[in-house]
């Protein structure tokens, strides 16, 4: 039993399916996050498993409360959380100028997170003053390869493509954070119902 409720008839009724495509909804995204949690934690590593932004629209507090809920850590909830330099900002302007005018303009208190999708994009990225590293659909050979190369305190994130199977391996590798919009698009929906006792 997930809740007790009381009230008028007409209207449990009326909320049920809503209230319970929601609740299903949102119990499998917690239930899909805490099952990655877990595999993690079984093979010894202590890698954050984060949401990305691929979320539902109009539901994204929701989604990421459900990934809090389920262990996981809610990431950014919008683009004025930090600083993410991608691959595009990088190719229009360059890396180097990127992390200088993002450190120049953001905030003290801002992060700054650059996507690598190389190892020798890792050096530059942490040698210009990056604070995490965004390692884009990378295997986690390639991830430890990084985490050795990079000679710097920055926080390695782990992203693209990875699944409930291979995020053990990112953690293993030494992914200080393994991202995963799977964690919201591909989890199903609980089988719950309300019963109303006579």
């Amino acid at each position: 039993m997930v809740a007790t409720l009381a009230g008028p008839a007409e209207g449990l009724l009326r909320a049920e399916r809503l209230a319970l495509n929601f609740l299903m909804s949102m119990s499998g995204v917690a239930t899909r996050t805490a099952a990655v949690v877990d595999r993690i934690a079984e093979c010894g590593g202590d890698a954050r498993v984060a949401a990305t932004r691929k979320t539902t629209p109009g539901y994204r507090a929701f989604e990421k409360r459900a990934v809090r809920l389920g262990g996981g850590d809610p990431h950014r909830y919008s683009l004025a959380d930090a600083v993410l330099i991608k691959e595009n900002h990088i190719a229009i302007a360059g890396l180097e100028p990127c992390i200088e005018r993002a450190r120049r303009r953001a905030s003290f208190t801002a992060t700054v997170e650059v996507e690598a999708e190389t190892v020798t994009q890792a050096e530059r990225a942490a040698a210009a003053g990056a604070d995490i590293l965004l390692l884009d659909n990378m295997t986690p050979a390639e991830v430890a390869t990084c985490v050795e190369a990079v000679d710097a305190d920055v926080t390695f994130e782990a992203s693209g493509g990875i699944t409930p199977e291979t995020a053990p391996a990112y953690a293993e590798a030494g992914a200080d954070v393994v991202s995963m919009g799977s964690l919201v698009y591909d989890a199903g929906w609980l089988d719950m119902s309300m019963l109303v006792e006579p």
